[in-house]
């Protein structure tokens, strides 16, 4: 029975762990503190996000009354404020990168159940194969 490719996923999985664990408490601080800022293209409305994507802070130009246009003005806010959210995330995801493999990140970024649980599948089913295949009783195939 070869257990080196096993012994290989385990030392490849307990140094991605050392990694997490060596970097966790830097990260944790700079994931709170990112924020994300976007700009309205006609400069009207500025919206900063937080981590999460919460406004936490909201600004409007006095010119916006120029145009008493509530409609339009609802809109350049709901626009600005995802794209400060975009913005955030992307700067999540490059703080993470170097701690988590990016479809997991992604898949929990977005919520993903299905491609949570497909990439764990995954996982166990590399490290079961090599198990499986030296296991196997002898005359079945």
């Amino acid at each position: 029975m070869d257990l080196a490719p096993l012994r290989a996923q385990a030392q490849e999985l307990m140094a991605q762990f050392e990694r997490m664990r060596a970097g966790h408490d830097k990260l944790q601080q700079q994931l709170r503190a990112v924020t994300g800022t976007a700009t309205s293209p006609d400069g009207h409305v500025t919206a900063t996000v937080g981590p999460r994507g919460q406004l936490v802070r909201l600004e409007l130009d006095p010119r916006i009354y120029r145009r008493p246009d509530s409609h339009e003005l609802a809109s350049t806010i709901t626009k600005t404020v995802q794209e400060a959210a975009a913005r955030a995330v992307a700067e999540m995801e490059r703080l993470c990168q170097p701690f988590i493999p990016n479809a997991q990140l992604q898949a929990h970024m977005n919520v993903d159940f299905e491609g949570i649980f497909q990439q764990l599948d995954s996982d166990l089913a590399a490290v079961r194969a090599p198990h499986e295949e030296t296991n196997r009783p002898q005359g079945r195939q």
